[in-house]
């Protein structure tokens, strides 16, 4: 078994607006929330929980770089298909996130070079999750933490397309204090989304408990990413609820330290 740190579980995120996502029906849809509502009043809280769905998970051998990649996409496959229903709920645009995987940290992203104490990071210029499968990760593949990892990433996702990232990254922060502290919502809230998504495929993993347990105690304090019985609290949350509307973690008045 691995312990990660929470900082490890994404990168800091650069963001662009996001354009050219509408697909067929753009006049029904909602623009883009910005500001406040954007944080605590966003429609994608208001869609109910993601669609209960069958994600089988593919076999990983231990050191296997490319069945590591071929799980990852099989899990991003699920995960598009269960946010595009969330959105389209929402009525707000949606596009598909995109998955690229390295070997090593130093790498040039789409954003900037994949740095040294990430595991994985999610870049919205090009909607690509960049994952470092490295000699660690593969190490002890047959718990969650590839699957887990994969769904907290797609939550910065959901977050860009949603307008949240685009609102917390052009917000001015007068202190690093400041910013940590909007950072751990943000951060708090894609463990939140990825425990819904793991909610809503979990009768499909034939997984025991035990293993979404281990989930809750990987993590460890970080001053950007919150504290490690904040991760276990907000996962937890997302998973018994199945929806993006237990995670509305720029609302809550605890829990997000």
């Amino acid at each position: 078994m691995r312990a990660f740190p929470s900082a490890v579980l994404s990168g800091v995120l650069a963001s662009l607006l996001l354009t050219g996502t509408a697909a067929a029906g753009t006049h029904q849809l909602r623009p883009i929330p910005t500001g406040a509502a954007a944080l605590t009043a966003n429609p994608i809280y208001k869609t109910g929980e993601l669609k209960s769905a069958t994600c089988p998970e593919r076999p990983v051998r231990d050191g296997d770089f490319k069945g590591a990649t071929n799980y990852l996409n099989s899990v991003l496959r699920c995960l598009n298909t269960g946010w595009k229903r969330q959105f389209a709920a929402a009525k707000l645009p949606f596009a598909v996130a995109k998955l690229r995987t390295i070997r090593r940290s130093g790498m040039k992203t789409g954003c900037r070079t994949f740095p040294r104490d990430a595991q994985a990071i999610y870049c919205s210029k090009d909607k690509t999750i960049v994952f470092q499968l490295d000699k660690n990760v593969l190490t002890g593949t047959s718990d969650l933490f590839l699957l887990e990892a994969m769904a907290h990433e797609y939550g910065h996702h959901v977050q860009q397309l949603s307008g949240i990232m685009t609102t917390f990254d052009s917000r001015r922060y007068r202190t690093e204090q400041d910013y940590n502290a909007a950072s751990r919502r943000l951060e708090l809230q894609a463990d939140c989304l990825s425990g819904a998504f793991i909610g809503s495929v979990w009768s499909s993993l034939k997984r025991p408990e035990s293993d979404f347990a281990y989930l809750r105690r990987i993590a460890t304090n970080s001053p950007t990413h919150g504290k490690a019985a904040n991760y276990s609290y907000w996962l937890n949350r997302g998973f018994r609820a199945k929806g993006p509307g237990a995670c509305n973690t720029f609302a809550a008045r605890s829990r997000v330290s």
